[in-house]
């Protein structure tokens, strides 16, 4: 554990704010130095165990995909040395860890595009059969492959809270139809590409949730982590099967377990604090992560 960033405490720059996993240092006024702890969150809440070198391993991964998606829509990433801008002692909390990247007006939306029905989808098919007000066909099942990808938008949540799904429209509400249109359309390219990419690699991407901000010229852009087992359901392509969960690369290792874990005897509420997680799901986890990873760039 010793190895493991469960908080980074640089003094040599502002903190902006801590999220789930990632914390945002202020480099000048349009900089920021972005670094990806250990932590791991699930259900929305942060676990107290860290999964050692998981941030680096989420950098790497997110870095892969920036690059294997240029020219849809422009990203966040400066292409400056993170290392740049931290002391020599600070360089240890950043190294293999971090990004360096435009400052943007974040969007209030997370653009999800669902490929396959599963997780929260899959639970509003069965009570509605259409997810985020897009009516689906009857009679599929879970981790079906739908049609075709399906946009499926949610509002950010507050830490510790949970993301609510919405429909386009409400998302139009909010932002426009110009910016919503937009955003759906590239979430769906980007989605395409890294699908069928990843399918060559033996890897099903069943869902994913993108980001996006304005520059200071209201350009989109794409921003925070891309196509990382933290934002997107992995399935390995030999043991996917419909009708069931498929086991995959992602958290939902974690979640799994968490689902059947008990605080005090009782079944754990998925509210803060967390049931401490075994050694072996932490183990495990880092495994699945890394298998994803190198799957993906081999």
């Amino acid at each position: 554990m010793s190895s493991a960033l469960l908080q980074s405490s640089l003094t040599s720059l502002p903190l902006l704010g801590r999220g789930k996993v990632r914390e945002n240092y202020a480099v000048g006024d349009d900089r920021i130095l972005m670094i990806a702890s250990d932590r791991l969150s699930a259900f929305d809440v942060i676990m107290g165990e860290p999964i050692p070198g998981k941030g680096a391993l989420l950098t790497r991964m997110a870095l892969f995909w920036f690059d294997k998606l240029a020219g849809i829509v422009p990203n966040h990433l400066t292409g400056d040395d993170p290392l740049s801008v931290v002391t020599p002692a600070e360089r240890d909390q950043v190294e293999g860890r971090a990004m360096l990247v435009k400052r943007l007006k974040p969007l209030p939306v997370e653009a999800v595009v669902r490929g396959y029905l599963a997780g929260s989808g899959w639970a509003e098919y069965q009570k509605s059969g259409s997810v985020c007000g897009v009516p689906l066909p009857p009679g599929l099942r879970n981790a079906d492959k739908l049609p075709a990808p399906i946009f499926t938008p949610a509002t950010k949540a507050e830490q510790g809270e949970h993301d609510e799904n919405i429909a386009f429209e409400r998302m139009v509400e909010i932002i426009g139809a110009d910016l919503a249109t937009r955003i759906r359309d590239v979430s769906i390219q980007l989605y395409q590409r890294a699908a069928d990419y990843a399918l060559t690699k033996g890897i099903i991407i069943a869902d994913t949730k993108f980001e996006f901000g304005l520059d200071a010229d209201g350009t989109l852009t794409l921003m925070d982590e891309v196509l990382t087992p933290d934002s997107s359901r992995y399935w390995p392509v030999e043991s996917y099967a419909p009708g069931r969960n498929p086991p995959s690369y992602d958290k939902q290792f974690v979640r799994d377990w968490l689902e059947q874990a008990t605080v005090d005897g009782k079944p754990w509420g998925k509210t803060a604090p967390a049931p401490a997680l075994p050694a072996e799901v932490i183990a495990r986890t880092v495994e699945k992560y890394q298998e994803a990873l190198t799957r993906l760039t081999s």
